[in-house]
């Protein structure tokens, strides 16, 4: 019986010569020993091995199964770990089919021509019917045409392109006209903010050549259109100087409202800035009727000697210089979008 010890026959045998052990004749000591291994977790190989070949043959299977395991684990780590071995046909299949979808699919021309700054998506299909507008040299007047990657657009014959959104903030001085370009060869507000990126910025609404104070510009249309439309009310306030002192009751005047030849307006909120200096007025105001402020004044009889905004939708001059310009931060930017500011 000791030459029919597993252990021995293992030491004696050389590494890769041990016989199927199903072949073997099965003897009831050895069997035993495999299935105490199998309670100890030694594998299923082992609980079935019996007899002297098995003894061996047992233990040399158990080992191989053990290393099997080890790769099976490593396997299933980097499976895990790198999901394009799973399936790596997936993932560029995947990619394919949805290029293949936004191509089918397009941008709508309106949406398009709203993305570069030019005007709002209402305001893009009245250019696209009037027939301003063109792609790839043909005049498009069909609304909801698709534009498609690589598609060439025109308005009035200038190319557009969807462009990365800008915000800035100017903090504007006198002197120079809120438009992008003006025919009295005046200064106008761009020459402020030339260098200050590749894209097309243009003013959001206006102020007035001796107005100071925020001025926003971008790209984006809808954007402008939210923050200029008299149905939005985005809220201003200004500082007011006055060529004489203001008295009580036209300040209780313009807080009741007045009637002007464009219809009724009041202010929203109005109090002296230093109750010691009553030619400086605080206006607040959501109106944006051309050259509000200063005919409000006037009916009354003041003549504004200096006009300053200090707040428009949310945004302020603070730290910034006068003719010194600064892109909106992303928190400024994302309450814009989500209309947090008044």
């Amino acid at each position: 019986m000791a030459k029919n010890s597993p252990e021995k026959k293992g030491e004696k045998g050389p590494p890769g010569r041990s016989k199927h052990p199903a072949r073997q004749p099965s003897q009831k000591g050895p069997g035993k020993a495999g299935t105490a291994a199998s309670g100890a977790g030694r594998g299923k190989a082992s609980s079935r091995s019996a007899g002297p070949g098995d003894g061996k043959g047992g233990a040399r299977s158990a080992g191989t199964r053990s290393g099997s395991g080890s790769e099976d684990r490593s396997y299933a780590k980097n499976f895990r770990g790198n999901p394009s071995r799973r399936n790596p046909k997936a993932k560029s299949g995947t990619g394919s089919a949805q290029a293949s979808e936004d191509q089918r699919k397009g941008t709508r021309l309106n949406k398009y021509i709203a993305s570069s700054g030019i005007c709002s998506r209402r305001e893009a299909d009245g250019l696209i019917t009037a027939g301003l507008v063109s792609i790839n040299g043909k005049v498009v007047t069909t609304l909801g045409t698709k534009v498609n990657p690589g598609d060439e657009v025109r308005y009035n014959g200038e190319r557009i392109r969807n462009e990365k959104k800008i915000y800035l903030l100017l903090n504007k001085p006198k002197d120079y006209v809120t438009t992008t370009y003006d025919p009295k060869e005046r200064k106008t507000v761009m020459a402020l903010i030339k260098n200050a990126c590749p894209e097309r910025i243009y003013p959001v609404g206006r102020l007035d050549r001796n107005t100071t104070g925020v001025l926003l510009f971008t790209n984006d249309g809808e954007m402008a259109k939210k923050l200029t439309h008299p149905s939005h009310n985005k809220k201003k306030i200004y500082h007011v100087f006055l060529d004489k002192k203001f008295t009580q009751n036209d300040l209780k005047t313009l807080a009741e409202g007045i009637e002007l030849e464009d219809g009724f307006i009041k202010a929203d909120s109005i109090s002296y800035v230093h109750p010691e200096n009553r030619n400086e007025i605080g206006l607040e105001i959501h109106s944006g009727r051309n050259r509000i402020v200063r005919r409000m004044f006037e009916s009354l009889g003041y003549k504004v000697t200096k006009l300053d905004r200090v707040y428009f939708a949310g945004l302020t001059k603070k730290n910034l210089p006068r003719g010194k310009w600064r892109f909106l931060t992303e928190k400024e930017i994302n309450r814009l979008k989500m209309n947090a500011y008044e």
